[in-house]
């Protein structure tokens, strides 16, 4: 009887163990349910999105409002076509603007949201028109070393 006890408990403990690494993956990779999926969508153009990847977080001031749900190319202009998903208590003017910077020097890359001051807001669907593209750190650190080399001659 002792022995059924012991198993059972320990039976517990590893149910409990299992279920706790489940949600720290979820939680490490930013898979929880805890999605904008009663937000609304915005979409902006940039010529160069770096690395930024889907599930990407949206900020206004710091603030995480919202996530990138998609992105694409327009083969026509060939721009990257961002898709976002914003919470819905955040309202945007249709003069808002969006670039895209990196957390640290190395780190991950989110969409930077800048309101502006019209009246009127981004309806759902809208396109945010003034975007900013990434800057690409290869590039500007290969500029820099190019320059000293340049100029020591």
């Amino acid at each position: 009887m002792e022995k059924r006890a012991i198993d059972w408990w320990v039976g517990i403990f590893v149910l409990l163990g299992i279920a706790a690494l489940v949600v720290l993956a979820l939680r490490v990779g930013n898979l929880s349910g805890f999605a904008y999926n009663d937000g609304y969508v915005l979409h902006a153009d940039f010529t160069n999105i770096g690395s930024l990847k889907m599930r990407s977080p949206v900020r206004l001031g710091g603030v995480t409002i919202g996530e990138v749900t998609h992105i694409g190319m327009d083969p026509k202009t060939f721009m990257a076509q961002v898709t976002m998903r914003i919470e819905p208590k955040v309202k945007l003017p249709t003069d808002t603007g969006a670039s895209i910077y990196t957390e640290g020097l190395l780190g991950e890359q989110y969409v930077a949201v800048q309101p502006g001051g019209m009246p009127q807001d981004l309806k759902p669907g809208g396109t945010i028109t003034m975007t900013q593209s990434a800057v690409n750190i290869d590039q500007l650190i290969g500029q820099m070393v190019f320059d000293k080399a340049s100029g020591s001659k």
